[in-house]
């Protein structure tokens, strides 16, 4: 009896930790609709209509696949308390890979083959491009969210400079790559207009489950998380767990941008960003990083974003007002997050190692601080005990 009051009380933990703050965020952004003078309902039944009816669901699941593959991607990052926040650069290059280099490959070899070596070299791509956060990190506990980031503004001015430069095709005055012919691109899956991208993105996040809460080396990881002192007593190698983990997850989201290219938008035009990382981030964290239960998620955005760029069009709304919901979104996880651990609402979303990071900076001065004083000893202990 008291295991089954536990797991439903675990149940409606989770239930709220995940889904009351998308509901609240819908909630209030139908309220700033009616303030601005659109209508919710015409919105949000834009929504449905374009994102679920007729043939729009397939539409919704094909931008689907590359948004699983960039949460997987950053899952397996965070899973270890790695802050990859160079997910925007590290899509781009991939997609760079795909569109440039693509309609060169498919010139001199099958189109299969072809699609092979872009997916290699867009991994590729992205691995080599997270080396340099990542070594900063292992050897001198750099703070990856900055050059994560940093590193991210430069790939997108290296992506621009191909696209403008060597990737250009001379056919057209539009800074933009060839386009490749629709017999080259994914084939779809049968009966439908679905690439196999959206089941290959399916596949790896169950792959990506499997591997990081059942085998050993998922277990390494979070080990390595929880505590890299501790992982490195029982004889983990830190550097090359920093490395890896960065290499896989930078890899796996230029793996979405070439899968994008090649699935979906077949030709890559200067200064463009779909900027999926930013969206996909909040729902990392509802999902608690685990991969399959990132999917109804992903899914939820995907058709929010399919159908709420024509639904925002008819309401009246700019096309950016779905970025306001996600940002009321991580709002209310934030306001879910104060008042769980008050509560001890579930586990939270934010586990120790982003907390340890992100008020490193501010641990230090306190630290300095606490040396004047017998109060500033008091405030260091009690910041280090309160959580975020």
């Amino acid at each position: 009896m008291n295991t089954e009051t536990s797991a439903a009380r675990r149940f409606a933990e989770g239930f709220i930790r995940a889904v009351v703050p998308v509901l609240l965020a819908l909630i209030v952004s139908a309220f700033v609709m009616m303030a601005i003078g659109a209508s919710p309902l015409e919105f949000f039944a834009g929504v449905w209509k374009y994102g679920i009816t007729g043939n729009n669901w397939q539409r919704s699941l094909v931008l689907m696949a590359p948004l699983v593959i960039v949460a997987v991607g950053l899952i397996v990052a965070f899973r270890g308390q790695l802050w990859n926040l160079g997910y925007n650069g590290q899509y781009l290059l991939g997609a760079v890979v795909a569109s440039g280099l693509g309609p060169i490959l498919f010139d001199v070899m099958p189109a299969f083959l072809a699609t092979i070596v872009v997916f290699i070299v867009a991994v590729l791509a992205g691995a080599v491009w997270s080396l340099i956060p990542a070594i900063l990190k292992a050897r001198y506990g750099t703070n990856e969210i900055i050059t994560s980031l940093v590193m991210s503004f430069i790939a997108v001015g290296v992506v621009n400079l191909l696209i403008k430069g060597i990737f250009k095709d001379p056919g057209v005055t539009t800074p933009q790559t060839a386009v490749i012919p629709d017999d080259e691109l994914l084939p779809y899956i049968p009966g439908t207009q679905i690439h196999i991208g959206f089941v290959i993105a399916i596949v790896l996040a169950v792959v990506a489950q499997f591997v990081l809460s059942r085998t050993s080396f998922g277990l390494r990881v979070d080990i390595f998380g929880a505590s890299p002192k501790a992982a490195r007593h029982v004889g983990l190698n830190s550097t090359w767990m920093v490395i890896l983990l960065f290499a896989l997850s930078s890899g796996l989201i230029a793996f979405a941008g070439s899968i994008d290219i090649l699935g979906q938008f077949t030709y890559q035009r200067a200064d463009w960003d779909p900027r999926y990382g930013d969206a996909v981030m909040p729902l990392v964290f509802l999902a608690r990083f685990r991969p399959v239960a990132a999917i109804p998620f992903v899914a939820f955005y995907a058709v929010l974003a399919t159908g709420g760029t024509l639904a925002a069009q008819q309401a009246g709304l700019n096309v950016d007002f779905l970025l306001v919901i996600v940002g009321l979104i991580l709002l209310f996880m934030t306001i879910t997050e104060y008042i769980g651990d008050r509560r001890r609402l579930g586990q939270s979303y934010v586990p120790a190692g982003l907390r340890r990071t992100v008020l490193k900076p501010f641990l230090g001065s306190s630290v300095a601080s606490s040396s004047a004083g017998t109060s500033g000893t008091e405030n260091r202990s009690a910041s280090e005990r309160t959580p975020v």
